[in-house]
């Protein structure tokens, strides 16, 4: 398994692994030096940059930064791996020198998207494969809702709460939990990360070439990294947000915004980019939801397109 570093100082690094499997069992070491496995569904997905203090990962439930993820109208696709370089079959370092005024590092990664949500039923309480603990449950009408449902949530603020409500209450009563697996469509997507000023300003580049005419309909490249430890909010429009205060999903319309971990003294902050549309949000529900950050959402009509991502030491 490939796990590549970058050293951003003052003990921070940024770290992607090349995996596709589940997190180890608890009290064990991941790839890349995560102390303990995760207890969330998403430990099924491939994860993209993850920002970690020493030893400790700070992405709880997020799946990172710089990570894509496709919509083919409601439904969502999501990356189960990753290959690092160019060609990862030839033993190619995927990380790269560059010089110039170009980024001093590059890592090459192409995520296959491939994965879709689904609920599962738990078999006398015990944890399995993908998040779920049993069967799956398969009838089409139901994840139509659930999508539906799901748009709905990002659309209407005032619903989110009672919702948000409704589905743990539904999950805890049906036994249900959430699980990932093979969608009926998949997607190659290459990323290429670039690392400015010692690694902390991150060039996000991914290739969106023929996703439109797969049939996809937008493209979210997400950064998300973990609730507990980025609970505040700030924007340069002079918002300063925390906790629930900061919305799941909503657009963001000051020129650039970050989120801070007051406790470890680092916070992570995008821009506006033109051609997509900004989103911050954040999650905290029990051992399902843990995730804060933003999405870059835009259709699928161009090849490239970029954005940065910079790690900041907050004042």
């Amino acid at each position: 398994m490939t796990v590549e570093r970058i050293e951003l100082g003052d003990g921070f690094s940024l770290r992607i692994a090349e995996a596709g499997a589940e997190a180890p069992a608890a009290g064990t070491r991941a790839a890349g030096g995560n102390a303990a496995a995760t207890p969330y569904p998403t430990r099924r997905l491939q994860k993209g940059l993850l920002l970690y203090a020493g030893e400790q990962e700070l992405a709880e439930e997020g799946v990172g930064l710089g990570v894509p993820i496709l919509k083919r109208g409601a439904q969502t696709i999501f990356p189960g791996a990753v290959a690092l370089g160019s060609d990862a079959s030839d033993g190619a370092d995927p990380v790269r020198k560059t010089g110039g005024a170009g980024p001093v590092r590059e890592i090459a990664a192409t995520y296959r998207l491939d994965l879709v949500e689904r609920l599962a039923k738990a078999r006398g309480g015990g944890g399995g494969g993908g998040g779920g603990g049993g069967g799956g449950v398969r009838p089409r009408a139901l994840y139509a809702a659930k999508d539906s449902l799901a748009a709905l949530h990002r659309r209407v603020p005032a619903l989110r709460r009672p919702l948000t409500a409704v589905s743990s209450a539904g999950r805890r009563v049906l036994g249900w939990s959430t699980t990932y697996e093979p969608s009926a469509f998949c997607a190659d997507v290459p990323v290429t990360y670039g690392f400015r000023e010692g690694g902390r300003t991150v060039v996000v580049t991914a290739d969106l070439s023929g996703l439109a005419e797969a049939g996809f309909t937008e493209v979210v490249l997400m950064n998300e990294l973990g609730a507990g430890e980025f609970g505040l909010y700030e924007d340069a429009d002079g918002a300063s947000l925390s906790g629930q205060a900061i919305g799941t999903w909503s657009v963001v319309t000051a020129p650039r915004a970050r989120f801070v971990s007051a406790r470890r003294g680092v916070a992570f902050s995008l821009a506006q980019t033109p051609g997509a549309t900004l989103h911050r949000g954040r999650e905290l529900v029990g051992s399902r939801l843990a995730w804060a950050g933003f999405g870059l959402s835009l259709r699928p009509s161009r090849g490239l397109f970029s954005y940065e991502v910079r790690i900041e030491r907050p004042a």
